[in-house]
């Protein structure tokens, strides 16, 4: 029983990873995070 319940953890935990990536490598929220690096390493120390 407790591995299969394992088994359950890793595969939502595999598909919420799947999401999660879609989510980031996406047209608006890469848009975004480049913006934010690039402000990063324009600014002035």
């Amino acid at each position: 029983m407790v591995t299969s319940e394992y088994a359950m953890g890793i595969i939502a935990t595999v598909a919420f990873a799947g999401l999660l990536f879609k989510v980031v490598t996406s047209g608006p929220v890469k848009g975004a995070l480049q913006a934010v690096v690039a402000g990063a390493l324009d600014a002035e120390f």
